[in-house]
């Protein structure tokens, strides 16, 4: 089968049902979750099935070796007048013995993305159990046995991940033990059969196990071995002491509804920021070319905020309050050109020093949503930030580490800066959409710094255009390359000449953008719920394997 050049339009319709649905990046992970709700769990326990099972169909985006966030919302509690939304942070922290002098003793201006010095402990598996603990109705065994499965029996590879493993081939390489992820010598091909038995035993292990054996034992020794092995500081310690974190979620008003997202250390900040200054315009009534320019302006803005302000609020105080208030953001929308792109965005609040991180390439991560016949739903979010993160792939346990710590600044007057014990920037981010105090959608564009883009992207089309969830996602996006304020704009070729040229005109660096480099638009999945009938509406990114699925 042939590399895909993504060069098509999506035929698809809205995907319906009424007593659950799960969308994901890859067909077999979304029945994997559906499988749960057919057998009478909810929600949770459909999105940590999903997210296990992705971690072995779709390995260089997402692992036992990443981190997670999650936004749950909980019908029971919106009933009974109860806070319905809680926000998990999955995220891992740098190691205890890891200061930011150490790096730049050695050197190094920014943590480059293949050192042993990138790997924080890793928080997903930690997350899944958490989320079961506090939402779920099954075992945590129960949960991971389709994920045992695929490892352990095979799967056939789909065709926009096939060409992302084999994009991967090269880092892989680098350490005999990655050779457990490339079975057979190289990257499978589109529709070749994939065992993972190194994966499939440390799936087992914490199915039997719990999250302690991941975070004790023999998986954590072997984990802080080999970073150390390569020059890191993670130790069994550091794994031993792990904890997620449950946050209040924060959240901004926009057309009626509210949208919800994770606080920082994920960037969910930029996408608030940015629809908050939308409020103030008309978008449904506006011009396609004014629609797309008063959007890219304001994720500008956001972006030169999240840059200087997310950050790990276990370690510094950050003005959330002050950026959400409606008078910060009406501020922030005056300086708003209707016709011209400012060439220079700057934080609204006075700072020192802004974080200018190293130039990164498109991050792999996986983005799922499930909701269940009851109204309950998770938006949940799973990475190892590129493919395969770190390339440091731990022998004989199949588990890619990530390599999320590359994101701290080294900077140390910057809020984002390394610490020991420190949670850095976090690209990846969930969100979710109520009306009152009734759910209005779950979804997620997942694809590093395109995420809080994604999201305000889609939501525009959901909400503004009044579009469905299939065409909202359907429907051409722009990039702002890194989530830089000031570099060039990234256009999907669909959106037309005639857009580009005037984006162009308005003192945009346009960069057209189509076949397979169409995956720095990231990928999304929707669902809606119409409360009058509890129909559930879904949509699923065209410019990936995935799918929606419901029953």
């Amino acid at each position: 089968m042939s590399t895909p050049s993504l060069a098509f339009r999506s035929r698809r319709s809205d995907v319906m049902a009424t007593h659950g649905m799960v969308a994901t990046s890859q067909p077999l992970a979304a029945v994997a979750g559906l499988r749960m709700l057919l057998a009478g769990g909810n929600a949770a326990d459909a999105a940590v099935a999903a997210a296990a099972a992705l971690a072995v169909v779709e390995p260089m985006s997402t692992g036992v070796g990443g981190d997670a966030f999650a936004l749950y919302f909980d019908a029971s509690a919106a009933a009974q007048d109860r806070p319905p939304i809680t926000a998990l942070n999955g995220s891992g922290r740098a190691p205890a013995d890891l200061a930011l002098a150490d790096l730049r003793r050695e050197g190094l201006a920014a943590i480059p993305l293949d050192s042993a010095h990138s790997v924080t402990v890793p928080g997903a598996v930690a997350a899944w159990a958490d989320l079961l603990a506090r939402h779920g109705t099954m075992p945590l065994a129960e949960v991971l046995q389709p994920a045992i499965a695929y490892a352990r029996d095979g799967f056939p590879v789909s065709p926009v991940i096939a060409a992302a493993w084999q994009r991967s081939e090269e880092k892989l390489r680098r350490h005999p033990s990655g050779l457990e992820l490339l079975p057979g010598g190289r990257a499978p091909r589109a529709g070749e059969v994939v065992r993972l038995p190194e994966l499939a035993r440390t799936l087992q292990a914490i199915a039997e196990g719990g999250a302690k054996a991941f975070y004790r034992g023999d998986l954590a020794r072997r984990v802080a071995d080999f970073v150390q092995a390569h020059g890191g500081r993670l130790t069994t310690e550091d794994l031993a002491s792990h904890r997620s974190t449950w946050d209040e979620p924060i959240s901004v008003p926009y057309r009626g509804l509210t949208v919800w997202e994770c606080p920082p250390n994920g960037q969910g900040l930029v996408a608030l920021l940015a629809l908050g200054i939308l409020e103030g315009f008309d978008l449904a009534a506006a011009d396609e070319a004014d629609r797309w320019h008063l959007s890219i302006e304001a994720l500008r803005l956001a972006f030169a905020d999240g840059r200087q302000w997310v950050a790990d609020p276990a370690f510094v105080p950050l003005p959330l309050e002050t950026l959400l208030s409606a008078d910060y953001l009406a501020g922030r929308r005056g300086l708003i050109h209707p016709t011209q792109a400012n060439p220079n965005p700057a934080s609204g609040v006075p700072v020192a020093a802004p974080f200018a991180p190293q130039p990164l390439p498109a991050a792999d991560t996986v983005y799922l949503t499930a909701v269940d016949g009851q109204g309950n739903a998770c938006s949940f979010i799973n990475s190892l930030f590129h493919g395969f993160g770190s390339g440091l792939v731990v022998p004989g346990t199949g588990i890619a580490l990530q390599n999320r710590g590359a994101l701290f600044s080294l900077d140390p007057g910057h809020p984002n800066r390394l610490e020991p014990g420190k949670r850095p920037y976090h690209t990846i981010i969930p969100a979710m959409v109520t009306h009152g105090r009734t759910l209005w959608a779950s979804y997620g564009v997942m694809g590093g710094f395109m995420q809080p883009q994604g999201h305000v992207q889609v939501l525009v089309n959901l909400v503004d255009l009044g579009l469905s969830p299939q065409e909202a996602l359907d429907a051409p996006r722009f990039c702002l390359l890194e989530g830089e304020p000031a570099g060039p704009v990234a256009v999907e070729a669909d959106a037309g000449e005639a857009l580009m040229a005037e984006l162009g005109r308005r003192g945009h660096q346009v960069l057209p953008v189509n076949g397979l480099e169409r995956l720095v638009f990231g990928a999304g999945q929707v669902i809606r719920r119409d409360p009058a009938t509890g129909v559930l509406i879904a949509g699923s990114e065209p410019r990936r394997d995935g799918c929606a699925v419901g029953w």
